[in-house]
């Protein structure tokens, strides 16, 4: 008798035998990026909506996971707990209140200075004209945003104290639009393009903006450094992606828009007002960025809204490989 290992399989046994070669294949873990964005991540949210980053690392073997937040420094502390492998583009505060409070983090890219992309309104009809006018009024801002630290600026170029002479509420953008749309605050500082919606819809007025106040406002994307070390050709990908998209935007600003608002749920007005005072000029993070944030972080530690003091070029910056 033949040995029965040896003899001819049926057609089920035999792509049982495949099956079973192929399954581990099929359920090991896929290498994955997941990216943080917020509704002012422009350049992501392009991406995500076109499906070429996707695409791009589809070919490199990586499945990207994309997840929502309402302003950035929540996406920071998702990266502060694994939950996350690169953080969309945040104001230039937030990685200063990540480091401040612990957050192992590299500056993988900026996007370059924005400074009429965030200001302070007033409603339409208000009798405030200046930041002067704001002493002993109400404000809203979202703690640790570009906005906050435009605020502070703001306030002590009029000879005011953020601490002392405004009524100062944290907010998040929804709940800050809700508040000053029904009279509940006197003054919110925010960005695009909570900035442009507010403007063309409800009639607001600017009192101050980053051009007027001494405010950059650049904007990084923060990367764990652990998954920068262990995939440095896929944040490569993303970086080509980032600075390719946020070029066409510029050049095209028109189609830009149609495309973009739908994303974002937005009319095609408000996205064109909104992208026309963003720089959307990707790099990798250079030595003025880093000084401008040097000099943010030292007045936020003065004025106790930062944990502690912090060296800014402690953090590792990207190498741009």
């Amino acid at each position: 008798m033949k040995n029965a290992l040896f003899k001819k399989p049926t057609l089920p046994a035999l792509l049982f035998f495949i099956l079973a070669l192929t399954l581990p294949a099929w359920g090991a873990d896929t290498a994955k990026l997941r990216i943080g964005y917020q509704k002012s991540s422009s350049l992501l949210i392009l991406l995500k909506g076109q499906g070429t980053l996707e695409k791009k690392l589809q070919a490199q073997g990586v499945a990207v996971e994309w997840h929502e937040f309402t302003s950035g420094l929540p996406m920071l502390e998702a990266l502060n707990v694994g939950a996350l492998d690169l953080s969309a583009d945040v104001a230039d505060t937030v990685p200063l209140f990540a480091q401040a409070a612990g957050t192992e983090f590299t500056y993988f890219l900026q996007e370059k200075p924005s400074p009429t992309a965030e200001a302070l309104v007033v409603p339409k009809d208000s009798p405030v004209k200046s930041v002067a006018d704001l002493r002993g009024k109400k404000l809203a801002v979202a703690r640790a945003s570009g906005a906050h630290y435009l605020t502070v600026a703001a306030l002590r170029k009029a000879g005011l104290d953020f601490g002392k002479d405004v009524q100062v509420s944290y907010l998040q953008p929804a709940d800050a639009r809700a508040a000053f749309e029904s009279g509940a605050i006197d003054a919110w500082s925010t960005w695009d393009p909570f900035l442009a919606t507010v403007q063309l819809k409800s009639g607001a007025r600017i009192i101050a903006d980053g051009a007027s106040s001494g405010v950059s406002y650049t904007r990084f994307y923060p990367v764990s450094t652990a998954y920068l070390g262990k995939n440095p050709a896929v944040l490569k990908t993303v970086a080509d992606e980032l600075t390719r998209i946020g070029k066409w935007v510029k050049d095209n600003p028109e189609e830009a828009a149609k495309v973009h608002a739908p994303l974002v749920g937005l009319d095609e007005a408000t996205v064109r007002l909104a992208n026309s005072r963003r720089s959307y000029a990707v790099a990798p993070v250079d030595k003025n960025a880093i000084e401008e944030q040097q000099k943010i972080a030292d007045l936020f530690a003065e004025q106790k809204l930062l944990g502690k003091a912090i060296r800014v070029d402690a953090v590792p910056l990207w190498n741009g490989k």
